[in-house]
């Protein structure tokens, strides 16, 4: 998004087709650790929920190459006057998925604490802030999305069309994060 200037370029071709190697890889990866994980593998929580885990966080992945792969269908119409909003939706709701990150990265610390104790707790916080991110990328989409209803008269029906998806795909960045994130804490809850 840094990068994108509202027309294809070769400079997001090939980002996006980075993105989309990456995409490729966490999948192997996702598989590999789904194949080799022991059904009797003594965790303090159930493999399932672990695998669930995984594959929330292949779907933020396979979002962000949707989105790449929309920025390099076509021009898109009207940047110049909604390609400002565009980049602060995606920030807003990127903002989602680093604290998100964040909490996947405190996973090796709540199995050591089996779930449990002050690292649940940090974690139950991170929780928290990271649903009120969402929440924040939620009032700015709603507001963007009308800027772009009302400025979508002037598009064909092609471009405006892309103009929703773009929008549907960075806003479910930060719905799927929020659901990670909401997953771990429904794990804490557990214990």
């Amino acid at each position: 998004m840094d990068h994108y200037q509202g027309e294809n370029d070769a400079v997001i071709d090939e980002l996006v087709k980075k993105l989309s190697k990456l995409e490729y890889e966490a999948d192997l990866t996702k598989n590999d650790i789904r194949n080799h994980l022991p059904k009797s593998l003594f965790l303090p929580i159930d493999r399932s929920h672990l695998l669930e885990i995984l594959s929330i966080q292949d779907s933020i992945a396979d979002r962000a190459e949707e989105i790449g792969s929309f920025l390099t269908i076509r021009p898109l119409e009207g940047f110049d006057v909604l390609g400002d909003g565009l980049k602060e939706l995606y920030k807003k709701n990127i903002e989602a998925f680093w604290h998100t990150r964040q909490i996947i990265k405190e996973f090796d610390e709540l199995l050591e604490s089996s779930f449990g104790g002050q690292e649940a707790e940090k974690v139950r916080k991170m929780v928290e802030q990271t649903s009120l991110k969402k929440y924040e990328a939620d009032l700015f989409r709603r507001s963007f999305q009308k800027t772009v209803f009302e400025a979508g008269e002037a598009f064909t029906p092609a471009n405006f069309y892309l103009w929703v998806r773009i929008i549907d795909e960075i806003v479910a960045i930060s719905v799927t994060s929020e659901r990670l994130s909401n997953r771990i804490r429904m794990i804490l809850e557990l214990k």
